[in-house]
């Protein structure tokens, strides 16, 4: 079983990797902006989402592929940067309809959501940080990692 020390050290790290500005956090700023409070706060929890993806992807192994393969890791890496250049094209040509005051359109919480899992899973940078991360906080002695909580 994992100790709450251990823990508590885990969380508070991967707190500090939200606070550090990338495109997960220009997109929460973003939403908020545009559909008020509750997008906002749903594309957090979109964000939190891919972060427990990145999570579970470290723990099976599956995230060691994407650093030993330039090849995968460049394609995360593209297409992660093509979905933001998607986004921000289409925010830029969305026409508003009162030509003296450009409106925004309100992002439903789903959207923001669901964009907000993609951002982050798309991430190169989360998948780094979870790779190097995860493996400093399993211990092999104490038998399964990926159920020992």
């Amino acid at each position: 079983m994992i100790s709450f020390s251990t823990l508590s050290a885990f969380v508070l790290i991967v707190i500090g990797l939200f606070l550090i500005p990338g495109p997960a956090v220009l997109l929460v700023v973003t939403r908020t902006v545009q559909g008020g409070r509750k997008a906002g706060i749903m594309a957090g929890f979109g964000i939190a989402t891919g972060d427990l993806i990145h999570t579970l992807f470290a723990a099976l192994g599956l995230s060691a592929i994407l650093m030993t393969s330039a090849l995968a890791f460049n394609i995360v890496k593209f297409v992660g940067a093509a979905y933001l250049l998607y986004l921000g094209i289409r925010a830029i040509l969305e026409k508003p309809a009162d030509p003296e005051l450009p409106k925004v359109s309100q992002a439903t919480t789903f959207r923001s959501y669901s964009q907000a899992i993609m951002v982050e899973v798309l991430n190169p940078k989360t998948a780094l940080f979870f790779l190097a991360f995860l493996p400093q906080f399993v211990y092999p002695a104490n038998g399964s990692s990926f159920f020992n909580f």
